[in-house]
């Protein structure tokens, strides 16, 4: 990995920051970003079970399951492999507070306490401090060519999507770079407004149509807890076989994960408003929730809290393991809990934060991060775009991460390495599509594994 010069002056002007950053272009040229070598010598399939035994065992195979669907699925569930690979890129030496795992489907629409829809980054179980932002770039161009080319698109349209995704980013950083950092700070990716930018009235038609549907049903989504209350009052969670469930499928109950003591150990995370808001709960339930591509067979439940009124506060307890991007730092960052690195990067990158966010670990010294878990039907409009809208959300996702590392990066000396031509975006572009075809070949190699769960052919033709 190489690295340019150090960070510009804090108090620097904008231009002079401008111009430094475009001095790094001495050091690592825009157009060498274009390049691809995978090591001759890696395995991803290798890197993928590294982090096997620290699962549960009875969910690894449905990891794999999951991946397995399709190059785009094994995408998503591969960010220690591209962290392996982007090792011998460029390093340009502009930092930001990194998303780490930055695809298409880590973005989503979420309503903030004030009823408004933003559209946002939504997973930072990969985030990290002080990591050069091409990491994240490139992350998200190559799903954009992973997404297309799963999508039957041809080579051609998929690399002109990756290089719009990357013009989106560079231009709007572009445009941060002119405003005071209260200014960008203050900046969010309002759903409505984003909409009336893509010009497509059937597409916003649908999207808010989905909104409204979503703001006025009361029916959860199928991976959100339902409960139930017995006549003496008690609460328990509904399960939903196979994604949530109260004993671990290893025989391992999950209240040694999610328990008062660790209840206690979040709350002290907690600033003292939010604390005293808790303390109005308690706990009733606990659960088993299996998330995700990358992240199945980790530790995750669900915690049903409840006042003495019954009225419910569900919370989400996510294992943190260290980041797969943490290498890429340019200084260590020293973390007691690696939850507390999530909730921190969450904090840093989105435009308003969960309030119930905080860390905690189990008796077995897991380290978590909690936060509250909500209705996800909002997010599943990032699906909808997605699939009909590839070109439009893509450069919508593009524009939120720009937000996201102007907030904690700097946008002028970002923006003056990009430039204001499209060397970047194509340099980029090029790249995604050599690194699609190293994710066909990689989802090609987990296919024919034996990680993969496959039926007995004699089996089958017994049935």
């Amino acid at each position: 990995m190489t690295q340019a010069s150090n960070a510009a002056p804090t108090l620097a002007t904008r231009a002079e920051r401008y111009a430094t950053g475009k001095a790094l272009r001495t050091g690592v040229s825009r157009e060498s970003h274009a390049d691809f070598t995978p090591d001759p010598h890696r395995d991803a399939l290798w890197i993928l079970t590294a982090s096997d035994p620290g699962r549960v065992q009875a969910l690894v195979p449905e990891r794999y399951k999951r991946m397995v669907v399709s190059p785009f699925t094994f995408y998503r569930g591969a960010a220690a492999v591209m962290a392996h690979d982007l090792s011998s890129q460029p390093y340009i030496g502009a930092t930001v507070q990194a998303c780490g795992d930055c695809h298409l489907m880590n973005f989503g629409a979420f309503q903030t306490p004030e009823g408004r829809v933003l559209f946002d980054i939504n997973d930072f179980d990969e985030t990290h401090p002080n990591v050069d932002f091409t990491l994240d770039i490139k992350r998200l161009a190559a799903s954009v060519a992973v997404a297309a080319q799963a999508a039957g698109l041809p080579d051609k349209r998929a690399q002109a999507l990756a290089q719009a995704t990357v013009k989106a980013y560079r231009t709007f950083m572009l445009a941060l770079a002119e405003k005071s950092p209260l200014e960008v700070w203050r900046v969010d990716m309002n759903l409505v407004d984003e909409l009336a930018r893509l010009d497509d009235a059937n597409l916003e038609t649908k999207v808010l149509g989905k909104l409204v549907k979503a703001e006025k049903s009361g029916t959860p989504a199928d991976d959100f807890p339902g409960f139930t209350t017995s006549g003496t009052g008690e609460m328990t969670i509904v399960d939903k076989p196979p994604t949530i469930f109260h004993v671990g499928q290893d025989g391992e109950a999950v209240h040694q994960v999610l328990n008062q003591a660790s209840l206690n150990s979040y709350s002290a995370t907690l600033p003292p408003d939010r604390r005293l808001l808790l303390d109005r709960y308690a706990l009733r339930d606990v659960a088993f929730k299996v998330v995700g591509v990358g992240s199945v067979g980790t530790y995750c439940a669900v915690g049903l809290l409840a006042t003495a009124d019954q009225e419910p506060l569900i919370l989400q307890l996510k294992q943190s393991w260290t980041s797969v991007v943490a290498p890429f730092a340019t200084w260590a960052s020293s973390f007691a809990n690696q939850g507390q690195r999530v909730v921190e990067g969450q904090r840093a990158l989105q435009a308003a934060s969960d309030p119930f966010l905080g860390w905690t670990q189990d008796e077995n010294g897991r380290q978590f991060y909690i936060r509250q878990l909500k209705n996800r039907r909002l997010g599943s409009l990032g699906e909808l775009m997605e699939g009909k809208a590839l070109a439009a959300y893509a450069t919508l996702c593009g524009r939120t991460l720009a937000r996201a590392h102007a907030r904690t990066g700097d946008p002028a000396r970002i923006a003056g390495y990009m430039g204001k031509n499209s060397v970047f975006d194509v340099a980029l572009a090029q790249f995604a599509m050599a690194y699609a075809s190293q994710t066909v070949l990689d989802h090609a190699k987990l296919e024919a594994s034996s990680l993969v769960p496959h039926p007995d052919p004699e089996a089958t033709k017994a049935a």
